[in-house]
């Protein structure tokens, strides 16, 4: 026991064992302590777990599951009887401790496993156990005839089973039987709980006797007045019996020894296959087709695993997870709290080259590189994506949650309600704007007109609280930045926070379980957190901080979390760092640049893409100039990635109309910009064995030296912050800030806003302000028209360009109720909400 003890304490801090009990009852409390010294005696860690009289059934079982979950913990024993003024169902408790944890062997599993004769793959009772033993000392077993007195599910029945697998002829006999069968027994095992009722007389000669009973009869010869004796009369049967245990002193230590190898062997059986830091997790093995079915074929092919069960299998326990169905659930930020001295796993984040109609795939890549690291390298991973959000489509839209081999499941819950994050985010929203028409309507009657001239900015309320859920760090900093969003002003500029209107308690209310991750699994069986759905051109376009911080403690030191930052480079990747990593103090140790040969050709000069309309052959037929041209626009995006100070792998999402030497070039191209590794992948079609390269390509790249860098300093100029991103990022030659921004900068720097972060809102299809301009534009300048603050998410949004924001100023004094709601639902439609 104590080597066990040693090789399992040098992974995880050891309690080998635990007693748990309900109540204070004298003789519990000496069986306890003895179980307790013997366990002490021989190097086993030992714990008492002792609940109140008043402890009720449903606190018993809550207990008992903690335990259950805890690896620390090898053996699990409840201490009967269970001494509560509550009723309590002790089939019920005994059965819920976990089988493997079962060192006293009473749960039905282990029970049933003994009667089957699977004595290899249970835990047998302890008494019995000893009682084997002890037999088992005086010779063989194997023909003799057993008789064993007592049917009880702790002595009599697996006593009955143990004898009869060890090959002798075991008749069982009880209360309603009628003739004992003594005299012919050559093993007798008694457990009927009746003082002395044996007699020596009723024995064959040289039986071995097994008196497990334990009863105490009057005798004034003691202190206390009791004595302690068996089921059989002891001075007689010691005569006749060849072997004979005394009571006490024969089963009783025995029963506490087999307790201790039982615990050893609990632990044994743990460390063949633990693994330090690594998950005990099931992946389902992929069998691709082809031709290839559709997304929705491919996902409905696979049955999910259960989410408790994969909640379990990353470590989460039961108390931290909240089941929508079986196959999502909403995490709870308590595992935080449990897993904060952990040390984080490897975080890489995915980004791509700027979008085009012909696909970059940076939700499947980031899908498909979890897979491969997890289903394939084996290593722990999880992937955070954002949830997609719902459209004209009815939310359903290719992409959005991966695709071909690479997808999230059930497809269907993912892209539609999922939890109702987004439903909770809008019901917030629709509560702003109906306690602002409540306050006017009611001031408008009253003498002192305070906000009757309020202007409502009531288009990207919806999209600030998405921003505020992904940029929150806990629920009580969700409730800190929901207090101090600005949702109007006054006709004299004077903003109007929700804390203003006395809302943010119920706002944050409303939210309190939107700030959980969703968890959900890929078709492969792992991890992925859905959470979060911020536009990345109004807004920051990442998934959240905290499914983030989760997934990483989850994975351990030695695993990777995937998150991906929505649009190109300069666009998603930009607010990634300064915005996101800012907040959550997380720095990344990759970044994996998603391109693909057909998009490369489109910012080569390729011709438009129509949908519809036939593709043109461009895409199809090998063409190495187009595609030569296009590696401009990935040298730019890579030179972006590495002004972060990281090391940059490229993932080339292959389609099958690439040829080798298109590849070939990509990559050269790459390297030659300095990506650390170019790696073709063929995920979408293959699952994660089709990013098994660029998984080890990461595993590389993470163990380089690397210190992260953010593009500005918070404390610089807005304007000068505005022109590094607009430099640096996009090529611009300057910007010009319009006089609507101008006066934006001078108001905000007066208002001490200067030192937030800048989320610029541009469009996601061009380095430029210019949707149309592929490529690498140049000579142009970037129009600022107006700066906003988004005070609840924490930065500065300027508004590059024709963007839209989506966001109407209404004026109280004009405006009807029904057409102020007409409108936010027309805008909540435009922002994709």
């Amino acid at each position: 026991p104590a080597t066990s003890v040693l090789l399992y304490s040098q992974t995880i801090s050891l309690q080998t064992v635990c007693v748990f009990q309900v109540g204070d009852r004298d003789d519990s409390n000496l069986y306890i302590s003895m179980k307790l010294k013997a366990a002490a005696e021989i190097g086993i860690n030992a714990s008492h777990v002792r609940l109140p009289k008043t402890a009720t059934e449903d606190e018993v079982l809550r207990r008992i599951v903690e335990v259950n979950e805890n690896l620390e913990v090898h053996g699990l024993i409840v201490q009967l009887p269970l001494d509560s003024i509550n009723p309590m169902d002790t089939e019920k408790v005994t059965n819920a401790v976990a089988p493997e944890k079962d060192v006293d062997g009473l749960t039905s599993i282990n029970a049933g496993k003994l009667s089957r004769g699977d004595l290899g793959d249970c835990f047998i009772p302890c008494t019995p156990k000893g009682c084997m033993k002890l037999i088992s000392q005086t010779g063989e077993v194997a023909g003799k005839n057993a008789v064993v007195i007592g049917r009880s599910k702790i002595v009599g029945a697996p006593m009955h089973d143990l004898l009869l697998w060890s090959h002798a002829t075991v008749t069982t006999c009880h209360s309603k039987t009628t003739d004992l069968a003594v005299g012919r027994a050559d093993i007798l095992v008694v457990g009927a709980g009746k003082a002395e009722m044996v007699k020596g007389e009723w024995l064959k000669e040289g039986a071995v006797v097994i008196d497990c009973g334990i009863n105490h009869i009057p005798d004034d010869s003691k202190a206390n007045g009791m004595r302690v004796v068996g089921d059989v009369h002891y001075p007689s049967a010691k005569e006749k019996a060849g072997f004979i245990t005394p009571v006490p002193g024969g089963v009783g230590p025995m029963t506490v020894a087999m307790l201790m190898e039982n615990t050893v062997q609990s632990a044994k059986r743990f460390l063949k296959t633990y693994q330090p830091g690594k998950w005990n997790i099931s992946y389902a093995k992929l069998k691709p087709q082809k031709p290839q079915p559709r997304d929705a074929a491919i996902a409905h092919s696979f049955t999910p695993k259960s989410i408790g069960r994969l909640a379990r299998e990353v470590g989460l326990f039961s108390e931290e997870v909240e089941p929508y169905g079986t196959t999502r659930a909403k995490v709870r930020l308590e595992a935080l709290n449990r897993l904060k001295t952990q040390p984080n796993g490897k975080y890489l984040v995915v980004t791509g080259i700027t979008p085009t109609p012909l696909g970059e795939g940076t939700t499947t890549t980031t899908l498909g590189l979890a897979q491969a690291l997890g289903a394939h390298l084996h290593v722990n991973s999880f992937a955070c994506v954002r949830q997609p959000s719902r459209g004209s489509n009815f939310g359903v839209k290719g992409g959005a949650v991966g695709g071909g081999y690479c997808q999230v499941i059930p497809m269907e819950e993912v892209s539609l309600h999922l939890t109702s994050d987004t439903q909770a985010v809008m019901a917030a929203s629709s509560l702003v704007v109906d306690t602002i028409n409540a306050r006017v309507l009611c001031e408008s009657t009253q003498s002192d007109k305070v906000i009757k001239n309020i202007i409502l900015l009531s288009g990207y309320v919806a999209s600030e609280m998405m921003a505020v859920l992904a940029l929150s760090t806990s629920l009580g900093d969700m409730t800190r930045r929901l207090a101090r969003m600005v949702v109007a002003y006054s006709r004299k500029g004077k903003p109007v926070t929700t804390e203003d209107l006395g809302i943010s308690g119920v706002l944050a209310t409303l939210m309190r379980d939107a700030v959980k991750p969703s968890l959900m699994q890929t078709v492969e069986g792992t991890p992925v957190f859905v959470h979060t759905c911020p536009l990345s051109d109004i807004a920051q376009g990442n998934s959240s901080i905290l499914a983030d911080q989760i997934a990483l403690k989850l994975v351990g030191p030695e695993g990777f979390v995937v998150t991906e930052a929505e649009g190109g480079a300069e666009l998603g990747m930009e607010k990634f760092f300064d915005i996101k990593c800012r907040s959550s103090g997380l720095h990344p140790d990759v970044v994996v640049m998603v391109a693909s040969v057909p998009a490369l050709k489109m910012h080569g000069g390729g011709p438009a893409v129509t949908a519809g309309s036939a593709m043109p052959k461009e895409y199809s037929a090998e063409n190495l100039t187009l595609l030569e041209n296009g590696c401009n626009h990935l040298k730019r995006q890579l030179e972006n990635a590495r002004a972060f100070g990281l090391p940059v792998v490229v993932a080339i999402n292959t389609f099958s109309t690439d040829t080798d030497a298109e590849l070939g070039l990509v990559c050269e191209q790459a390297k030659l910009a300095g990506a650390l590794e170019a790696v073709p992948c063929s995920h979408w079609a293959e699952g994660g064995a089709g990013a098994v390269a660029l998984g080890q390509a990461v595993q590389r790249a993470a163990e380089t030296p690397h210190q992260i860098n953010f593009l500005y300093d918070l404390e610089m100029p807005i304007d000068d912050k505005i022109r590094v991103i607009a430099k640096s990022m996009y090529g611009a030659d300057d910007v010009e800030l319009l006089p609507q921004a101008q006066q934006k900068v001078a108001l905000f720097s007066k208002q001490g806003l200067g030192n937030l972060p800048i989320c610029m809102a541009k469009t996601h299809l061009s380095l430029s302000h210019d949707p149309e301009r592929k490529g690498v534009p140049t000579g142009f300048t970037l129009p600022i028209r107006d700066i906003h603050a988004n005070l609840g998410a924490g930065f500065l949004y300027p508004l590059v360009g024709t963007v839209s924001t989506g966001a109407v100023t209404h004026s109280y004094e004009l405006l009807s109720v029904t057409h102020m709601n007409a409108d936010l639902e027309h805008d909540m439609e435009y922002m994709g909400m």
